[in-house]
């Protein structure tokens, strides 16, 4: 309708302009179209105020002129079209169109709003985990806002592909290799070495990492033995080896149980070092392209004009780097997979590299700026800042996982009319508790900050995934109960039924809205406001003893629809009951 919509404002102003009555340049990608307030029709836009200095008319006065412009196209569409001060013109889509679109949602089900394959790629990724330490909350953020755009995409006929870009790779792992040798291997043969390492847990990974960063504060010699642990590793020796291949083991097991919790599954899962041998194509092509140049020993890759500060492609010592890795990375999925679209979902601390990687492979000639999107997400936070795993103060997201699913089992159990079996209760308090994580994350725009607080993330009351969980059990309970459900014919709509109509009429709107700006809050903003229209409905009408029982069933099943398909999408999913 947005786009219909558009097509009647750009006619009335194509007609002004002959008439002379506008000006030939107006810019029509000004016109916006957006939603208001509750009462004020479906769909509005502000374009009159805009335009009212342009033609030198007062903003009343030109949104009369566009109305009146509109009207002589004769849109079927609309109900009434009304102009609001300050100058608002806001249109009423008609029961007719409204009733029509129930009508297809109920035809369609699930497929309701899914996109045709339309031939294109889009390559996300995300999660990007680091090899040796516990899943911590940090990475929440990119795992469950990946997904979520992930599975936007696929749904709007685009094939999805997802990279966990795992970080397996650099000097982090010279100084683990460093540490555990010291500790638990120096006095054992190489042959051992696997028998010895083959007990560590994750913890035990994330501890060594630690104790290394408190050790190396009063030797700071630790940190060059560490470089040449790492110089080793790159060389293909046996013991760096040997241990750094027990580490992505004892790390891929772990991460393994948190994806399964947060049922997620990406499609590869690509370690940097996968890329060490396709760095060298990469420096040689940015050598032959003149980016590359000598700089105080190591090899750099200079961009014009100084846009950004140079990125180092070799250490001196010819180690390679975070920078020379990711470009080859990027290079590799354009030529295996040539996506039109690449999604970078990485935290904003990495705006200035993922910034450097992007530039270098337009420079380079490999993909338009266009193609290359960072959402950058804002960061969880401890109250005294940023969370370090150098000092121990991770917070471990299998813990928060577990203590959502906790709480929601106390909130099965204190509920009065709880009708949950105990050999329930495990799978709707994992439903619940997971959910209402997810949900906390990705109902805030990504790229907000967010101070780490137990009792906001664990929330299950208002605006939460518990909430529209409810609603969704609610809806199917009353569809349940009716056994044969008849198709209505036209009926006059009291004003909660057309609420929730205008409300189920903008879905595919909102899906398309938020994959394009690669904002997941908008599909659950959307959610928040049918359920919330849905139980004022369900408050002030009555639907099983009332006359219009077949409409009222037949909204509610359109309803439990929509909540699928949009709690799917962001990866949250219904129980059976609640």
């Amino acid at each position: 309708m947005k786009e219909k919509i558009l097509e009647y404002l750009e006619k009335s102003i194509e007609s002004l302009q002959e008439e002379g009555r506008f000006p030939a340049d107006f810019d029509l990608a000004k016109i916006k179209i957006e939603y208001p307030d509750y009462g004020r029709g479906d769909y509005a836009t502000g374009l009159a105020l805009q335009a009212a200095k342009i033609i030198k008319k007062s903003p009343m006065e030109a949104a009369s002129i566009l109305k009146e412009e509109i009207e002589k196209q004769q849109p079927k569409e609309f109900e009434k079209i009304e102009i609001a001060s300050p100058g608002f013109i806001n249109f009423f889509v008609s029961e007719k169109f409204l009733l029509k679109e129930m009508e297809k949602i109920l035809e369609e089900g699930k497929d309701y709003g899914r996109g045709k394959k339309n031939g294109k790629t889009v390559l996300i990724d995300y999660s990007s985990v680091n090899i040796a330490k516990p899943f911590g909350i940090g990475h929440l953020r990119s795992t469950i806002i990946g997904q979520a755009i992930y599975n936007l995409y696929e749904f709007l006929g685009w094939k999805a592909i997802g990279d966990n870009h795992l970080g397996d790779w650099g000097t982090q792992y010279g100084k683990l290799s460093y540490q555990i040798f010291e500790k638990k291997l120096k006095d054992l043969p190489l042959k051992d070495y696997s028998k010895e390492l083959a007990g560590l847990t994750i913890a035990e990974l994330e501890k060594i990492y630690v104790d290394f960063h408190q050790e190396a504060e009063n030797n700071p010699e630790m940190i060059e033995s560490a470089r040449e642990w790492f110089k080793k590793l790159e060389q293909g020796d046996k013991a760096a080896k040997t241990i750094w291949n027990a580490c992505v083991k004892i790390s891929m097991e772990e991460f393994a149980k948190i994806y399964d919790l947060l049922g997620i599954k990406i499609d590869n899962a690509i370690g940097e070092s996968f890329y060490l041998d396709k760095t060298e194509s990469v420096i040689k092509e940015a050598k032959k392209k003149g980016f590359a140049k000598q700089s105080q020993g190591a090899l750099i890759f200079e961009y014009p004009k100084d846009d950004l500060p140079p990125a180092m492609l070799l250490k001196s010592d010819e180690a390679s780097t975070y920078f020379a890795r990711d470009l080859a990375a990027l290079k590799y999925r354009i030529d295996k997979w040539k996506p039109e679209l690449f999604v970078y979902e990485v935290g904003v601390e990495q705006n200035l590299h993922i910034r450097q990687v992007f530039l270098a492979a337009e420079l380079l000639g490999w993909a338009e700026e266009d193609r290359l999107i960072h959402v950058a997400h804002g960061l969880y936070r401890a109250s005294e800042g940023k969370f370090s795993t150098r000092k121990g103060q991770t917070i471990h997201l299998e813990e928060v996982l577990e203590e959502a699913i906790m709480r929601a089992g106390k909130l099965i159990e204190a509920s009065e009319q709880s009708k949950i079996l105990p050999e329930e209760k495990e799978e709707l308090s994992k439903i619940i508790g997971i959910g209402a994580i997810k949900y906390n994350d990705l109902s805030q725009h990504y790229s907000k900050g967010i101070i780490f607080d137990w009792d906001r993330m664990l929330n299950l009351k208002g605006n939460s995934a518990p909430y529209l969980q409810y609603t969704a059990v609610r809806c199917q309970s009353l569809i349940n109960k009716a056994k044969t459900l008849q198709r209505p014919g036209l009926c006059k709509l009291s004003l909660e039924e057309r609420a929730v109509l205008g409300a189920l009429f903008k879905f595919s709107e909102i899906v398309a809205e938020a994959a394009k700006t690669f904002s997941p809050n908008l599909l659950c903003s959307f959610a928040y406001e049918l359920a919330q229209k849905y139980n004022l409905f369900y408050e002030k009408c009555p639907i099983l003893k009332s006359k219009e029982k077949d409409f009222r069933l037949s909204l509610t099943e359109a309803v439990v629809q929509i909540l699928g398909i949009s709690l799917s999408l962001l990866g949250i999913k219904i129980p059976k009951k609640m």
